[in-house]
């Protein structure tokens, strides 16, 4: 695999030996590193740029590919007509009920094509905001790519928000449409979407028009003139359309994150930014080929949606959408997926991976998982036993978990795993090429062995290029702490072997008893015992402590949950921990807070029980897990 491998490939072609060299080459020399990254992937512009980067505006709003022209989605799909490639899986699908099917790389352009004539029809053109509301069913890559081929910036929404998170993204971002759908299936419910969209639009007076995909054939409710059945608007369009041409750090994409405090933020990204940025890291990091297929668990509502979208068509692979929920009919649909799909690049949360390893009838072994070569996985740190069961279970120890960390305004990965580098399970074994990374101390100076500050010291291409309509946030959030310096908010250290950990965000970081500690450290005893299938430990604050721990866990299957198990979690945690570190209190829910991708939500446990505002809460997967967390708080567990 290191001889074959896209990196390997890529040191060649420009003479470099060693992974630590093209490093040092990458941030000496980013002028040349970014021009060979968008030379080595093929990027085409209309009108060819004047320089790769323009840091003159300040770092922040550095400036990429000057006055070139381009539109990416001519790199995602329209390159590859009249090629080999014209004919080959750009999208491969399965639905809950387990509909599947395929679509050529020249089927998804003629789609892609009739829906944007569709659009413009309708009277949308460039910058216009268009927000997408829809199931993981192929229309949801049509409907992407369309936006972005007019012009038009496209606006990802999870699929499961509720109406009032759509209508604050729909209201701060201006947008004048909306692609949605009648509905989906989870679990063998149907829930309605179409209904949920128009609850939104009536307290966004900007919407002009939605478009709804017939996902289930049910009735909904149409409203003359603003509603249109995307079958009947797009079917009759050619399948020819001209890209409009693009600057090169114009939008195309607009992604709202979701904070502790205030409206959630929308990071702006472009044609020559978050889609470069994906298809480097795939290669650079995942080894990722033409021949590949992967599936990465995730929403388009979640940065990885687009993610993969962008990175596969750039890349000339293929991308699994699934719409459904991977417990239904049973916890080995994710299995059957990977074995349907001969998928052999798998992105999975370790959250997920605790839940598959205690489900009782989840069972990798009864499925050809042949087709694998590479596990991914990010959203959040690892715990050793879950790592161990991922790597033997599902991997066989053959094929490398890459841990991939980054986000949304990073449009991918700071550190990653790479097919080159030796594995040291939960860690990442650096910065990808072209990201001046660092962990830092409370004044910015580098440090090893400790715990730090993640920070960035120099551009990249895949930056977002502010939020939207809040340039001061921006600057707030990320670039107020040190000069010129991305200050990430994650908490990281560099052990002695050069390996990278991620150990929590920086408001998840606990100081119990003056000691400083990431929740990682704390849940991996957790989950280490065998009554325990996840669990979250937070900081709640104390006046004599500071903060005092309490640990949220849900019981094993065999388990049975009490004032017993309480008192011996506490006591295996002091135990492997020290006196300092036992639990102030131990409580056993049915399941954690999390998003739809898989993040536990910790802030959400620790507003719960210091009787604070949590915040945002339109990630929150299920709202009713907070009832259980205040029934707890209240000594009902």
């Amino acid at each position: 695999m290191i001889a074959a491998s896209q990196l390997t490939r890529f040191m060649s072609r420009h003479g470099i030996a060693e992974l630590a060299e093209l490093h040092r080459r990458a941030i000496d020399d980013p002028h040349w590193f970014w021009d060979a990254v968008l030379a080595d992937l093929g990027i085409e512009f209309f009108t060819p740029y004047d320089t790769v980067i323009d840091t003159s505006p300040g770092l922040p709003w550095t400036r990429w590919c000057v006055g070139g022209e381009m539109n990416i989605v001519h790199n995602c799909l329209d390159k590859w007509t009249g090629t080999p490639k014209e004919h080959a899986a750009a999208i491969r699908w399965t639905t809950e009920e387990g509909t599947s099917g395929v679509l050529s790389y020249g089927e998804l352009s003629q789609q892609v094509n009739r829906a944007a004539n569709a659009l413009r029809r309708l009277g949308f053109s460039r910058r216009d905001v268009i927000g997408i509301h829809m199931p993981m069913t192929p229309e949801i890559a049509i409907a992407f790519f369309a936006i972005i081929k007019i012009g038009g910036i496209a606006l990802p929404l999870f699929s499961g928000y509720g109406a009032d998170p759509i209508a604050t993204r729909l209201l701060d971002s201006g947008a004048k449409g909306l692609i949605t759908a009648d509905g989906t299936r989870r679990r063998g419910r149907t829930i309605l979407m179409k209904p949920v969209a128009d609850d939104a639009v009536r307290r966004v007076p900007s919407i002009a028009h939605i478009v709804v995909v017939r996902r289930l054939g049910e009735p909904v409710a149409m409203q003359q003139g603003r509603d249109w059945w995307w079958d009947e608007i797009v079917a009759p369009e050619p399948p020819h359309f001209t890209p409009a041409r693009t600057a090169a750090d114009d939008p195309c994409m607009l992604i709202y994150t979701s904070g502790t405090t205030g409206t959630p933020k929308g990071a702006v990204h472009a044609h020559c930014g978050f889609p470069v940025k994906a298809a480097q890291d795939l290669q650079h990091g995942f080894d990722m080929r033409a021949q590949d297929t992967m599936f990465w668990v995730t929403d388009l509502g979640w940065m990885m949606g687009p993610w993969e979208l962008f990175g596969t068509t750039l890349l000339g692979a293929t991308a699994v959408l699934y719409d459904g929920a991977l417990d239904y009919p049973t916890c080995n649909r994710l299995w059957s997926l990977v074995e349907e799909h001969h998928v052999s690049i798998l992105g999975i949360s370790p959250t997920l991976v605790r839940m598959l390893m205690h489900a009782r009838e989840s069972a990798p072994d009864a499925h050809d998982l042949s087709s694998l070569r590479v596990l991914g996985s990010t959203g959040e740190p690892w715990n050793p036993d879950p790592w161990w069961w991922l790597f033997d279970a599902v991997g066989k120890r053959r094929h490398p978990i890459i841990n991939y960390s980054g986000g949304t305004e990073i449009s991918g990965g700071i550190v990653s795993g790479n097919v080159l580098t030796a594995i040291k399970p939960c860690a990442f074994a650096g910065p990808l090429p072209g990201m001046a990374a660092d962990v830092v101390d409370a004044q910015g100076q580098p440090v090893r062995g400790t715990v730090g500050e993640l920070v960035v010291r120099a551009p990249w291409i895949g930056m977002c290029r502010g939020f939207w309509n809040d340039p001061e946030r921006y600057l707030r959030t990320y670039w107020s702490r040190f000069p010129d310096v991305w200050v990430h908010g994650d908490w990281a250290l560099v052990d002695e072997d050069g390996q990278w950990f991620i150990v929590g965000r920086s408001d998840d970081t606990m100081k119990i008893a003056g000691k400083r500690i990431g929740p990682a450290e704390v849940e991996s005893v957790l989950v280490a015992h065998p009554a325990v299938a996840e669990a979250a430990a937070v900081g709640i604050p104390d006046e004599i402590k500071g903060e005092r721990l309490v640990c949220v866990c849900v019981p094993g299957a065999d388990a049975s949950a009490g004032p017993a198990l309480e008192q011996e979690l506490k006591d295996w945690v002091r135990t492997a921990m020290g006196p300092a570190l036992k639990p102030d209190a131990v409580i056993f829910v049915g399941q954690l807070p999390k998003t739809r991708n898989g993040k536990v939500m910790r802030r959400v446990i620790r507003a719960v029980y210091s009787g604070q505002d949590p915040g945002d809460l339109s990630a929150l997967e299920d709202a009713g897990v907070l009832d259980q967390l205040r029934h707890t708080k209240e000594g009902g567990s």
